[in-house]
């Protein structure tokens, strides 16, 4: 037990759990255990956002049809340093990892790799992939597309989504890149979601209600707001652009206008920094650069100067040590879908 309303969990007895729940709610063993290595890994990065609370709603896809638990991912198209998978509507991580994996295979051959994945599903935290990339040394972006779920600036409705971007970058610590791992809205949903989970209020400028309001309360937002304001639109919008419309499965254009939704996409780019001259320059670059930002004077005497993804770090080295606590929200929804399921439940969350 920890702070009131949390339960600590080790994170390989999370994961292993995480997986059986998946398994048992109708992925394949080898889906089951890449989602679960995804969604811990954000718990580990204290992304908690992103994490295992999303396996009830994953479990609900496949009975409602939006995740393919049989899918067969394919090459669609290969030409030159791009490439298209269709995913067929496989788990996120499926998708996304192959992705990830035939980027870095281009950018080996060619310097860069940009590989297109349509008709994924949900990808949960982008920045996964984007580390991958960086750790197999090269600079990953990585970008997803979704439905409508965030206000478009300017106006009251909902007109494009909260589509992320991930970019990394290889150090001398390749388990260590640089990571910058972001939401275009003003709070990534599942914060939301985590926040209702945990019986927390909202801070305004999060999100809105029906009414186009704005709210605190995590259980009446209807719709998030763009990071920035236009800044944040306008960054989702061109995400949709990039991943969506250019391998033709547009999702906003058709759900605006009343069609059918199409399921997620997905983008990673791998480049490969020897294209650019000696890779252990490039490396040892970056660490001067990281170097040269830590020594900035901090904004207080207690504070610090943080890179990207190093509190993802630090979190991960004491969530490692002491286990991931989880919300009683979260906790709660596990355990009624393991129980549902027949499937063991880890001593520490029973």
């Amino acid at each position: 037990m920890s702070a009131v309303g949390k339960r600590i969990v080790d994170s390989e007895a999370l994961r292993g759990f995480s997986a059986d729940l998946l398994r048992a709610g109708g992925f394949v063993p080898d889906h089951a255990a890449q989602t679960a290595d995804l969604l811990v890994w954000a718990n580990l990065r204290g992304a908690d956002s992103h994490g295992v609370l999303r396996i009830p709603r994953y479990v609900e896809m496949v009975e409602l049809g939006i995740i393919n638990p049989n899918a067969e991912p394919r090459l669609v198209t290969d030409f030159g340093a791009i490439a298209v998978l269709d995913a067929d509507r496989a788990p996120g991580a499926v998708g996304m990892v192959l992705a990830a994996d035939k980027a870095v295979s281009l950018a080996t051959r060619s310097g860069i790799g940009w590989c297109s994945a349509k008709n994924v599903t949900h990808a949960g935290a982008v920045g996964y992939y984007a580390q991958k990339v960086a750790q197999a040394g090269m600079i990953g972006i990585v970008m997803t597309a979704s439905k409508p779920l965030m206000i478009y600036f300017g106006s009251k409705a909902e007109g494009v989504s909260t589509n992320p971007i991930a970019i990394a970058a290889p150090t001398a610590r390749l388990d260590r890149p640089i990571l910058l791992d972001m939401s275009t809205a003003a709070v990534a949903l599942g914060k939301i979601m985590a926040a209702s989970d945990a019986g927390k209020t909202i801070p305004h400028g999060w999100g809105v209600d029906e009414n186009g309001a704005d709210t605190t309360d995590p259980k009446a937002v209807k719709a998030v707001l763009p990071m920035a304001g236009p800044k944040g639109s306008g960054l989702s919008l061109m995400i949709e652009i990039l991943s969506s419309v250019l391998v033709t499965n547009s999702i906003i254009a058709p759900s605006l206008n009343g069609s059918t939704e199409s399921s997620f996409n997905g983008l990673v780019i791998a480049v490969d920094p020897s294209a650019f001259g000696e890779k252990t320059d490039f490396t040892r670059d970056i660490d001067e650069l990281c170097q040269a930002i830590k020594g900035l004077p901090p904004a207080s005497d207690t504070g610090q100067v943080f890179l990207p993804g190093e509190r993802g770090y630090a979190e991960l080295d004491k969530r490692m040590q002491g286990g991931i606590p989880l919300a009683a929200g979260t906790v709660s929804r596990l355990v009624a879908l393991a129980t549902k399921r027949a499937v063991a439940i880890p001593t520490s969350l029973r």
